[in-house]
């Protein structure tokens, strides 16, 4: 099929490349010169593991386009997804701008039946916006259907979220426009669902609601277990055993960040008040999140206030692993309350440190390796966890900093082994191992 995508984000960049991949020819479209230059000479605006030799395997094989023609795109396609950004406003509604100015721009393009799929993540409501805003900006009358195909990939496992999915929910006017989509995605030959438009565009947020509320609920059992002198990592065990409530989503931590959970949380909470419903279940899971980084802070400056006079070695930097996305990265927040309290910070990221420049205080200290950012350090803080972490040399670790503290806001490490290595050791919703 003759595919355009408009947007060149993560959703984007990887939904092209992978319906590439598939045998389709495919334009990617995007109203920035600079990214689309860079695409097409093979350098990715975003770190995806796999992402740039799919790209660069597609073009090659004169599957897979980058432009800034819109029009020339729309024109030569019988599906246009779309791809574009939905920002929250400070209200936590959705910001629909950039995809109502798409929705104008293909119907001032469409020369013939077109399908048109959302698949950024849009609030209920948003298949009839767009319906209406093509109809309002038709240039020639011709007939058009649109659909709701949320995605649900993860950054840092995109492509493998793409190839196999756990489902692909198409949200249709019909079944008749529904099977233009099931044949695009037959050859993953995944579990497909068909519902109408508002259901589609329900599950997305519903799923993202659901288990950012796992997050949440498991931090507050740790919070608990802090008190109580429980193991939190026993507890989840104990937990998803359960094949009612699995373990996936119940690790305890700095709780969730990203592009999507946050947004997707504020934007349901919002929609729900416009509909007339209340979500007061979901406003504490969002309460609940945004304390996670203090509390952790506080666990830092308990042990060693006070930090005015402490270095303190800070590894990870991105939201999550295998990304450069620094988008509600919990980094963000615990880096600055440290600094706040005066203390010096070194960090290290394997990818992130390019992206983190912009967001983080001055005097933000970017080292080369782990250890150089441990090396003299009163204390380490673990906020993401890079399986690069996990393997460290923790005996290295120790010799190189100044007191063998450890913060670690993921729970990476067994606190039997770090007590054995000689480390004071503070993670979430464990005891902590101190020095004997």
């Amino acid at each position: 099929m003759n595919i355009c995508v408009v947007g060149t984000g993560y959703v984007g960049l990887v939904t092209g490349a992978v319906f590439a991949d598939l045998g389709n020819e495919v334009v990617c479209v995007d109203n920035v010169a600079k990214k689309i230059a860079q695409l097409q000479a093979g350098q990715m605006p975003i770190y995806e593991p796999g992402l740039e030799e799919m790209v660069a395997r597609n073009v090659a094989d004169g599957r897979l386009t980058f432009t800034t023609d819109l029009a020339a795109g729309v024109r030569r396609a019988v599906i246009v997804f779309i791809t574009v950004g939905t920002p929250a406003k400070d209200t936590g509604q959705t910001d629909l701008a950039a995809v109502e100015v798409v929705a104008r721009q293909i119907a001032e393009a469409m020369e013939r039946y077109t399908v048109i799929v959302n698949k950024s993540t849009v609030p209920v409501g948003t298949g009839n916006l767009v319906r209406e805003v093509i109809e309002r900006h038709q240039t020639t009358p011709v007939p058009f259907d649109v659909v709701s195909n949320p995605e649900f990939l993860r950054e840092g496992s995109a492509i493998e979220d793409t190839l196999r999915p756990d489902r692909i929910v198409i949200g249709a006017p019909t079944q008749q426009v529904a099977m233009t989509l099931l044949e695009l995605y037959a050859p993953l030959e995944r579990p497909m669902i068909i519902t109408d438009v508002p259901s589609a565009e329900i599950i997305k947020y519903a799923s993202n609601a659901f288990l950012a509320t796992k997050i949440s609920f498991i931090n507050s059992i740790a919070n608990i277990c802090e008190l109580a002198g429980a193991d939190v990592t026993q507890v989840m065990k104990g937990m998803g055993l359960d094949p009612r409530i699995g373990p996936a989503f119940l690790q305890a931590g700095l709780g969730y960040g990203g592009s999507c959970f946050p947004k997707d949380t504020d934007s349901l909470i919002h929609t729900a008040a416009t509909l007339g419903a209340d979500f007061p279940l979901l406003r504490a899971v969002v309460d609940t999140n945004r304390e996670r980084a203090s509390h952790f802070v506080r666990t830092i400056e308990k042990a060693l206030a006070p930090l005015d006079d402490k270095t303190l070695g800070v590894l990870g930097l991105a939201f999550k692993p295998n990304t450069d996305d620094m988008r509600e990265a919990k980094s963000v927040e615990v880096i600055n309350r440290l600094v706040e309290r005066g203390a010096t910070v070194r960090a290290y990221d394997p990818v992130a440190v390019g992206n983190a420049r912009a967001l983080l205080p001055p005097g933000v200290v970017y080292c080369e390796s782990p250890y150089a950012a441990a090396t003299d350090a009163d204390g380490v803080v673990l906020v993401t966890e890079w399986n690069e972490f996990k393997l460290l040399n923790l005996e290295r670790l120790r010799t190189v900093m100044r007191r063998p503290a450890v913060f670690d806001g993921r729970n990476l490490w067994e606190a039997e082994r770090m007590k054995r290595l000689g480390f004071e050791y503070h993670s979430m919703g464990r005891k902590p191992v101190l020095p004997s």
